[in-house]
């Protein structure tokens, strides 16, 4: 076989094909084997599980676990469980009531009626005799002492917080406060009573004689300024400004408005004007100009554009046969699966060796 032509248009080189090649057969004699081997594994497994252990775990392996949970469970609570409900049911129950019937019985029959023997025949008198000799001592011994200490704390109490209050509100309080009340009282009778009868008659004359003669021309000047002259004032202000809304603000407001919507309707009038004189003297030229003249010279120019492209690949390809000889090619379509490509191809890949095609 031929392996050192190709066709022309260009290649790789000669190391990037001693990289590719190996690449390859490493992939086809390695990773290929092993991932078929792998994909037979999995639907092995999967078919093992459907079949297989599927319906033995569903129907041996379940209803035996089952089985054999219950089993346990009955051997716990035959171990753990039932022993101790036993013993609670047949013998601590039974003891314990017998337990209590006996303390029921001792209770009613021994305690009961010592404890009213005792309580009647001896700590009852007991607990009379000792109160007959607490009251005796309390009548006889304590209460005199307790009627001498509580006369001597009274007087304590008395000699102690009272009488010095008593002497010092009697002796001291009493006389110097009814001497203030005296001045007091003195002092308002002669000194605040006409002091205070001269300020009120002061305040009155005041009032009567100069604050309300001027409080009351000050409001006669108002009352006047606003009859004579603010009212007036404000009404002509009012009336003009009413005439000058109604017979010249209103009037030249309309006047606007329409000069407004006639100065709208101009200039739409004049737009479509413009549009129409540019589309018939610039955009229906233009149009010709490009479908008739700039289309086909555009696709005259790519023509041009593509064969020299060509040629130049062509010389390239040559001078590169020339000096670096030709390596294995492959068809375009299988390139770009390959190491030297990054996009995926669009149509389905070629061999991975692909021989070139012979000369006749």
């Amino acid at each position: 076989m031929d392996m050192d032509k190709r066709p022309p248009g260009g290649g790789d080189g000669c190391l990037v094909g001693a990289i590719r090649i190996p690449v390859k057969i490493v992939a086809v004699l390695v990773v290929l084997p092993v991932r078929v081997i792998w994909e037979l594994l999995v639907g092995a497994g999967r078919a093992l599980h459907r079949n297989v252990l599927g319906p033995l775990y569903v129907h041996v392996l379940e209803p035996l676990l089952r089985a054999l949970g219950r089993l346990v469970g009955t051997l716990l609570k035959l171990v753990l469980l039932w022993p101790w409900v036993g013993l609670w049911r047949y013998v601590i129950t039974p003891v314990g009531q017998g337990v209590a019937w006996l303390g029921r019985g001792l209770y009613q029959r021994v305690l009961a009626p010592g404890g009213r023997f005792l309580t009647v025949h001896v700590l009852r008198p007991l607990g009379e005799a000792l109160a007959w000799v607490g009251r005796g001592g309390m009548r006889y011994l304590l209460a005199p002492l307790g009627r001498g200490a509580a006369r001597l704390v009274r007087f304590l109490g008395m000699l102690l917080f009272v009488w010095p209050w008593v002497g010092l509100w009697r002796y001291v309080l009493a006389p110097v406060g009814r001497a203030i009340a005296w001045l007091g009282a003195a002092a308002y009778r002669y000194l605040l009573t006409p002091v205070g009868h001269g300020l009120v008659w002061l305040a009155v004359a005041v009032y009567r004689y100069l604050l309300r003669p001027v409080g009351l021309g000050v409001a006669w000047l108002v009352v006047g300024v606003y009859r004579y002259l603010l009212r007036p004032v404000g009404l002509g202000l009012a009336r003009l400004a009413s005439a000058l809304y109604r017979y010249v603000l209103s009037p030249l407001w309309q006047v606007l408005v329409q000069a407004w919507h006639l100065a709208g309707r101009i200039t739409a009038a004049l737009w479509r004007g413009l549009r129409w004189v540019g589309r018939v003297l610039i955009g229906w030229p233009a149009s010709r100009v490009y479908r008739h003249v700039l289309t086909p010279a555009g696709h005259a120019v790519r023509e041009v554009w593509r064969t020299a492209r060509a040629a130049v690949r062509e010389a390239r390809a040559t001078v590169r046969r020339a000096l670096f000889g030709t390596p294995p090619w492959e068809p375009a379509r299988s390139r770009a699966r390959t190491l030297g490509s990054t996009t995926a191809a669009d149509a389905a890949p070629a061999d991975e060796i692909s021989l070139p095609r012979r000369r006749g």
